[in-house]
């Protein structure tokens, strides 16, 4: 099972993005490296939902807004790890929808159930597979340091 590494700012930080969009889905990306047992988070910047139609159970990260966080990654000698959610009032799993909309393959995706208005529970799932034919969630562990990162906006 892949591990996924979240300073506590950044695990705290984005539990807090999804508390403040509620009702609406929230979401951002991950920055950081791969190692043996999976990424290793330094910093996460939130992003605006561009989802006009339905921003209470999708998002979207609008393209402009996606190659200005992978450069921001690229300065800081990053990658992108992954990318962050809410799921207002329903569980912290993905859904068909998510795994539809899910290209980043080999990088995690962190859903937070956020609970009329507070962040309950928090999963992650590495999008594994070779094609975009073949993608499928994996459920991660989450492990929480307690060093020093970053909530960028």
């Amino acid at each position: 099972m892949s591990v996924l590494r979240l300073p506590r700012a950044v695990y705290d930080g984005l539990r807090a993005h999804g508390q403040e969009t509620w009702p609406h889905e929230c979401c951002g990306a991950l920055l950081g490296l791969p190692g043996p047992e999976g990424w290793r988070v330094e910093a996460a910047i939130p992003a605006g939902n561009i989802r006009t139609d339905s921003a209470h159970n999708r998002y979207q990260i609008a393209p402009v807004e996606l190659v200005r966080i992978e450069r921001a990654a690229r300065s800081r000698g990053l990658q992108i790890a992954g990318f962050y959610h809410s799921h207002p009032d329903h569980p912290a799993h993905w859904s068909a929808t998510d795994l539809a909309e899910a290209h980043w393959l080999g990088c995690s995706y962190v859903i937070t159930e956020v609970a009329q208005g507070r962040a309950a529970a928090t999963n992650s799932f590495l999008l594994a597979g070779a094609t975009e034919e073949e993608k499928r969630f994996e459920q991660e562990t989450i492990l929480i340091d307690d060093a020093i990162a970053s909530m960028e906006s």
